[in-house]
């Protein structure tokens, strides 16, 4: 679900950290941003940096909850802060809630800044909203670490709990990293400088990049010694994605009328092709290995790409499981391949496993608890399934068929409270 940004309110004489504040309106009760938790890579590790600090799972749990039923107020992010009222859901009891993340000091930001300005790819990036890995891997190049790690962050609650992090802390960490998710530029600003003066201080680089190399004032280039001196510069790296309509072939074709191509398909195949095409060359040994999808995945792969067009209407009759395809494409876009295993996968999961789950369900859920294989029924039309990969997937009955109904979670409670949000 996309939301705006908002500009805070700012006092009449405001510090210098709080004329870069940044205000973002609170998420509403079982709003959430595209996956669970975090959608980008860079989210994720925001996530890892606060779990791997907490003392209780518990109140990670707790967070969660919080976090999706809108108890978190309007977040405020500034230089090395971020706050927010969070109550504990009666809506008049709300804390002040703090994260504290370190800030960079003004020497790493001029080796980080100097390292991107020479990266063209990397400011093209961070203006798309992305965070490549490359950014985060040039920066530690640069001795200068971008997301935060173990210790990191550090929060802070007038609640009576003394736990680390509180509840309300940890709602807090996870709605930040929605906020992350949409805009790398949050955690550039959580690290000390807002994103007006880096974009900026970056073209104040580059030109003074330019004029150095294309000035009167002498031949292009640098002194023997100040070259030898300086750290060698990283290789260019891969081009980013193509970001185009995957149909752009569609209305050439048309206009040659070509005699029995399906433009719209032939489109659909050749965006796909380049896209794994891009996969392979960035792939490692391993995952060159990896075994090949079989033929069934790869026809909701490619489905999944266009769901609504004629090409995934060809490939649901070409495969023989055309009444299955709706289904199998809505658990690929939760999960991937992963989650189409689940739409059919049948085992016994160890047994320590199934009491865990049962009785998680049955204190988490109403109605009765039914347990089949790797399948728990709650009520008549809720289930959750165990994946082979250790996930628990949600399902609800509709017109007498269980479809996937959001993505997987490493809690079968959590499961079910996703369910009970929609």
């Amino acid at each position: 679900m996309d939301f705006d940004f908002e500009f805070a309110d700012l006092d009449d004489e405001p510090a210098d950290d709080d004329r870069r504040a940044r205000s973002f309106p609170a998420f509403g009760p079982g709003r959430r941003i595209g996956r669970k938790f975090a959608d980008t890579w860079w989210g994720n590790a925001w996530i890892e940096a606060m779990e791997r600090t907490a003392l209780d799972a518990e109140q990670l749990r707790k967070g969660r909850r919080y976090a999706f039923a809108g108890q978190v107020g309007a977040i405020t992010v500034s230089p090395g802060r971020i706050s927010a009222g969070v109550h504990d859901g009666d809506q008049y009891a709300a804390y002040r809630t703090v994260v504290r993340v370190g800030t960079l000091t003004a020497a790493e930001w001029d080796r980080l800044l100097d390292r991107v300005a020479a990266r063209a790819g990397h400011i093209a990036a961070l203006l798309d909203r992305d965070m490549p890995r490359e950014l985060v891997d040039t920066a530690d190049d640069a001795g200068v670490r971008l997301l935060p790690g173990y210790g990191d962050l550090e929060p802070e609650c007038d609640c009576p709990s003394w736990d680390h992090p509180c509840r309300h802390a940890a709602a807090l960490s996870y709605q930040a990293s929605w906020l992350l998710d949409r805009d790398p530029f949050v955690l550039l600003l959580m690290r000390g400088r807002a994103e007006a003066e880096l974009v900026e201080e970056l073209r104040r680089r580059n030109t003074r990049r330019s004029v150095l190399s294309t000035g009167d004032d002498g031949p292009a280039g640098s002194p023997a010694e100040q070259a030898y001196a300086s750290a060698p510069a990283p290789p260019p790296g891969p081009p980013p994605p193509v970001r185009g309509e995957p149909m752009a072939l569609a209305p050439l074709l048309a206009g040659h009328g070509a005699p029995g191509v399906d433009a719209e398909a032939l489109g659909l195949l050749a965006a796909d092709a380049a896209s794994r095409a891009r996969q392979l060359l960035a792939a490692t040994p391993a995952e060159l290995l990896a075994p090949e999808h079989d033929a069934w995945r790869d026809a909701v792969r490619l489905a999944a790409r266009m769901p609504r067009s004629s090409a995934a209407r060809r490939l649901g009759e070409a495969s023989g499981r055309a009444g299955e395809l709706p289904r199998a494409v809505r658990a690929w876009q939760y999960a991937g391949a992963a989650g189409v295993d689940a739409v059919d996968a049948v085992f016994t999961p160890q047994r320590e496993v199934a009491a865990r789950a049962t009785e998680a369900l049955r204190e988490a859920g109403e109605g009765e608890v039914r347990l089949w294989r790797n399948r728990w029924t709650v009520g008549r039309d809720v289930q959750v399934r165990y994946g082979r990969d250790g996930r628990w997937y949600p399902f609800r009955r509709r017109s007498g068929q269980w479809w996937p109904a959001g993505p997987p979670s490493p809690d079968p409670a959590d499961a079910l409270l996703d369910l009970s949000r929609d």
